[in-house]
C-alpha cells in the first residue's frame, strides 16, 4: 500500500446541516482512508480483493444450498451461482454510488440472504413434490422473492416507526431460528446431501470423514492470531476438502466442458409464477431483513466515521433498505434469491482502514466479471456436499450465535421470557415435528410450516398485544 493522505475524523458538516448537527452521534474515525477519500489504484485493488475473499463464499453458497436441495440440473445450478455473482456486483454497485434515493452511499457489500433459503426450499420442494418441475419450482421462487421486495422496498419509508413494533426481541428470535432450523439442511449436507439419500449412501464414513476435516480447519483458523487466516478460514477450509475429495472421486468434472464461455444474464429465465401460502414467509422475512440491514448499515457508519444519530444518518439508512429492497427485485428478475447488506465486511474495514466508498465500484466490477465467467461457477458447483456441510454447518450455527447476541441485549423479563418461550418453542416444533399441522387448510398449513415465519409470527403477535414495554 501507498503512503496513505492524511485525512478528517468527521465528515465535514455544511451550512444547511449545521442547525442539525447537535442531533447527530459523529463516531471519531482513525481509517487510512475515510468514506469520500479516493484511494490509489494499488490500494483501492488491495482492498477490494480483501473484501472479495471475505464474502464470496456466503455469496454463492445459498445457490449451491438450494441446488442441491431442488436437485436442479449441473447447468441450472451452475446458472445460479453464476447469477449470484453478477448480482451481487450490481447491488453493490448501487448501494456505493447511490442512484437518486436508492443506495447508503456507504462501503456496503450486498449479497445473497441466508435467511430465504428455508422457505425456498420449501417452496420449490412443494412443487417438484406435486408434479411440477423444477423450471417452474424456480420460476414460482424467484415471483415470490420479485412480489416480496416490494415490502422491503415500502417499509425502508418507514422505517423508524417499524423498528418500534420490530424490535431487538422479535429480531434476534428470527434471527436465531434462521440458524437453527438451517442446521438441517447443514447436517444433511455433511452426511452426502438429498441425493445421497435416495441412492443409499447417505452419512458414509468417507462422507463424514471430509465434512469432518473441513469443520475442523475452519474451527482451528479462527482460533489464531492472524486476522486474514481468520477471515479466509471458511475458503480455505473448502479448498482443502476439495482437494482430497478429488482422489476420493467425489468431484465429477464431466460438466465443465459443456459450458458456454461466457454466461448472459436472461431476465425471467424460468418465467414468472406465485403462491399466495408460500408468499407469507417471504413477506415476513423481508421485514425481517430490512432490520438487520439497519443495523448492519450503522455498524458501517460507525466504522467509517459517518454520524450513527439524526437526520443524515436516517436518510442513509432509509437509502440503505430501499436499495436492499431494489437489489432484490433486480436478483429475482436475473434469476437469482434476495440481497442483502453483508455484515463480513466490516470486519475487512477494520483490518485494512480502508472505508472509501469507491473501493465499492472495484469489488462491483470483479463480482460482474467473475458471474460472467460460467467456468467458476461451473467449479463451485462440482464441491461435493459434504466438503460443503462442514462449512455450511459452522457458518448455519453462527447465524444463530448472531440471533442470541441480538437477544443478549434484550432485558429478559418475564414479559419477554414469555415472548422468547413462547415464539422459540413453537417455531422449533413445527420444525422438528412438521406433521402437527396435516390436518389444518392447505393455506394455515403453508403459511406454518416454517418455523421461521411461525416463530417470527408469534413473536410479533405478541410483542404488539401483551401489555409492558417493547424490547
Amino acid at each position: 500500500m501507498s503512503t496513505p493522505k492524511t485525512v478528517t475524523d468527521e465528515p465535514a458538516i455544511s451550512q444547511p446541516e449545521a442547525s442539525a448537527a447537535s442531533s447527530e452521534t459523529v463516531v471519531r474515525s482513525d481509517l487510512i482512508y475515510g468514506l469520500e477519500d479516493r484511494p490509489p489504484i494499488q490500494d483501492a485493488i488491495f482492498a477490494a480483493i480483501q473484501h472479495v475473499s471475505a464474502c464470496f463464499v456466503g455469496i454463492i453458497t445459498p445457490a449451491l444450498i438450494i441446488s442441491g436441495a431442488l436437485g436442479l440440473e449441473p447447468a441450472d445450478g451452475a446458472y445460479l451461482v453464476s447469477m449470484s455473482l453478477f448480482v451481487s456486483g450490481i447491488a453493490t454497485f448501487i448501494q456505493a454510488k447511490t442512484i437518486g434515493p436508492i443506495g447508503s452511499g456507504l462501503l456496503s457489500i450486498q449479497g445473497t440472504s441466508f435467511a430465504f433459503i428455508g422457505p425456498v426450499i420449501a417452496a420449490g420442494l412443494a412443487i417438484t413434490e406435486a408434479g411440477g418441475t423444477t423450471q417452474q419450482a424456480l420460476g414460482t421462487i424467484f415471483g415470490l422473492c420479485l412480489i416480496g421486495s416490494v415490502i422491503e422496498m415500502v417499509l425502508s419509508r418507514f422505517i423508524e416507526f417499524a423498528s418500534q413494533v420490530i424490535t431487538p426481541l422479535v429480531t434476534g428470535v428470527v434471527v436465531t431460528l434462521i440458524g437453527l432450523t438451517l442446521v438441517n439442511v447443514g447436517i444433511t449436507s455433511m452426511g452426502g446431501g438429498f441425493a445421497a439419500r435416495e441412492a443409499g449412501t447417505f452419512g458414509s464414513p468417507q462422507y463424514l470423514l471430509v465434512s469432518g476435516l473441513v469443520l475442523a480447519i475452519i474451527v482451528a483458523l479462527n482460533n489464531v492470531r492472524s486476522s486474514f487466516l481468520r477471515m479466509s478460514s471458511v475458503a480455505i477450509a473448502l479448498i482443502v476438502g476439495y482437494l482430497i475429495s478429488i482422489p476420493m472421486g467425489l468431484v465429477d468434472f464431466s460438466n465443465l466442458a459443456n459450458l458456454a464461455p461466457v454466461t448472459l444474464p436472461v431476465p425471467f429465465k424460468y418465467g414468472f409464477g406465485f403462491n399466495l401460502a408460500a408468499f407469507i414467509p417471504f413477506a415476513f422475512l423481508y421485514l425481517i431483513t430490512a432490520i438487520e440491514s439497519t443495523g448492519d448499515l450503522t455498524a458501517t457508519s460507525l466504522l467509517t466515521g459517518q454520524p450513527i444519530t439524526g437526520p443524515k444518518y436516517f436518510k442513509r439508512i432509509k437509502g440503505g433498505v430501499l436499495g436492499d429492497g431494489v437489489n432484490s427485485a433486480i436478483a429475482a428478475i436475473f434469476n437469482t434469491f434476495p440481497n442483502t447488506t453483508f455484515s463480513q465486511n466490516n470486519g475487512v474495514i477494520q483490518l485494512t482502514g480502508i472505508g472509501s466508498r469507491y473501493v465499492g465500484f472495484f469489488i462491483a466490477g470483479v463480482f460482474v466479471l467473475l458471474g460472467l465467467i460460467p467456468v467458476i461457477a461451473g467449479i463451485f458447483q462440482t464441491i461435493p456436499q459434504p466438503v460443503l456441510g462442514g462449512a455450511t454447518i459452522i457458518m448455519f450455527g453462527s447465524v444463530a450465535v448472531a440471533g442470541v447476541k441480538i437477544l443478549s441485549t434484550v432485558k429478559l423479563n418475564k414479559r419477554a421470557s414469555i415472548i422468547l418461550a413462547t415464539s422459540l418453542g413453537l417455531g422449533l416444533g413445527v420444525s422438528i415435528v412438521p406433521d402437527i399441522l396435516e390436518q389444518l387448510p392447505e393455506l394455515v398449513k403453508s403459511i406454518f410450516s416454517s418455523g421461521i415465519s411461525t416463530g417470527g409470527i408469534t413473536a410479533l403477535l405478541l410483542n404488539i398485544v401483551l401489555p409492558g414495554p417493547r424490547e
